[in-house]
C-alpha cells in the first residue's frame, strides 16, 4: 500500500482528533495549538458537537462502532495505536485513510516471543507448577542455544525477534509470503518445517494467513518441537493444535488464541505442553508511550502537509 497520501488542511485550520484517553489528548494538544483533542468512548454513542467535526480518529482497538463513520463527515484518517489492523481493513469509507503504529509494539512483542520460547524450551512452566505444588522435581528439558528456529513473518517484529535470538547462536530462517534476500517463501514451508526445532509466528492477519497453521502444517513439524504464536489466534487452527498438544507430540507457547478471550472451561486452559498468556505481548509500560509517539509523529506530518506514514488502507 502506498505511503504517499496527504491530508489537506488550510494554514489556520483546527485539527480535531478523537482520542481514547485524556492522557493522549493532552499529549496531542501539547504538540500544537491547532490540535483539539476530544475524548471518545464508543459506548457513549456517536460523537456530537465539535467532536463530530473530527478529521482524525484514534481508536481504542475495539473495532468500528455501528454508524460511527456516518457521524463523522469530515473524517480523513483512522490512526491506529497498534500494528495489527485486521478489525479495520476494508471498513473505512472512501476518502478515509487507515494507518497503523508500526514499531510501537515491536520491542515488547519481540521480547514476549523470545521470553516464551526460552521459558518453554527450558521447562519453566513445569517447574513453576511443581513449585506451586511444593515439589522438588529436577528434569532435563530443551535448549535455545543452537536451536533451528523458523520465524514465519519477516517484518519489523520478526526481524527484532531474530536480533534478540542472535546471542543464542540459533540457526535462524525467516519466511514471508514473498521470497527475497535472506527470506524464504511460505511456499517452502513443507520443506522447512520438518527441520525446525522452534517455529515462531508473527504474520499479519490476511486471507492467506488465516488458518495457515492447520493440521498439515503441524504434522510437518518434528516431534517435540515448539510452536510460538505472537501473531493472532486465527492464524492457528485451535482444534488441530489441541490434538497435537494432547497427544504430547508438539509443544506450544501462545499469547493469542481463537476464540479470544478464551471462555471459562476452554480445553486450551488444561492442555498439556502449553504455555499460555492472555494477549499481553505488548503490555509493558513503555508501549503506551511508544503508541502515543507514533500518533504524535503522524499528526505532525498532517499539520506540515507531509505524506502519511504506515498506510495500511488508502482512500
Amino acid at each position: 500500500m502506498p505511503d504517499a497520501l496527504t491530508i489537506d488542511l488550510s494554514d489556520d485550520e483546527t485539527l480535531h482528533v478523537l482520542v481514547p484517553s485524556r492522557a493522549m489528548g493532552e499529549a496531542l494538544e501539547g504538540l500544537s495549538s491547532r490540535i483539539r483533542a476530544h475524548r471518545f468512548d464508543p459506548a457513549d454513542g456517536p460523537p456530537t458537537g465539535e467532536a463530530a467535526q473530527a478529521q482524525v480518529w484514534v481508536p481504542d482497538g475495539s473495532g468500528v462502532p455501528d454508524g460511527l463513520f456516518d457521524a463523522l463527515p469530515r473524517l480523513r484518517l483512522v490512526q491506529l495505536t497498534s500494528a495489527g489492523a485486521e478489525r479495520f481493513v476494508g471498513k473505512t469509507p472512501d476518502g478515509v485513510a487507515l494507518c497503523n503504529a508500526r514499531g510501537a509494539h515491536t520491542p515488547a512483542t519481540a521480547e514476549w516471543a523470545v521470553t516464551a520460547a526460552l521459558a518453554a524450551q527450558r521447562g519453566i512452566p513445569t517447574f513453576v507448577r511443581e513449585q506451586d505444588a511444593g515439589r522438588w522435581t529436577p528434569g532435563t528439558h530443551h535448549s535455545m542455544v543452537g536451536a533451528r528456529v523458523l520465524v514465519v513473518g519477516a517484518g519489523d517484529i520478526g526481524r527484532t525477534i531474530g536480533e534478540m535470538l542472535a546471542g543464542f547462536d540459533v540457526d535462524l530462517t525467516f519466511v514471508a509470503r514473498t521470497a527475497r534476500d535472506g527470506v524464504r517463501s511460505t511456499n517452502e514451508l513443507p520443506q522447512l518445517l520438518p527441520e525446525a526445532d522452534v517455529v515462531v509466528l508473527i504474520v499479519p492477519v490476511t486471507p492467506e494467513t488465516t488458518g495457515m497453521v492447520d493440521a498439515a502444517f503441524l504434522a510437518a513439524m518434528p516431534d517435540d518441537s515448539l510452536l510460538v504464536n505472537a501473531a493472532r489466534g486465527v492464524v492457528v487452527d485451535t482444534d488441530a493444535l489441541l490434538a497435537e498438544l494432547i497427544s504430547g507430540r508438539l509443544r506450544a507457547a501462545l499469547d493469542v488464541t481463537e476464540p479470544e478471550p478464551l471462555p471459562e472451561g476452554h480445553p486450551l486452559f488444561a492442555a498439556p505442553n502449553l504455555l499460555l498468556t492472555p494477549h499481553v505481548g505488548g503490555a509493558v509500560p513503555q508501549t503506551a508511550e511508544r503508541a502515543t509517539d507514533a500518533v504524535l509523529d503522524q499528526l505532525d506530518r498532517v499539520l506540515a502537509g507531509q505524506p502519511l506514514q504506515n498506510v495500511v488502507d488508502a482512500y
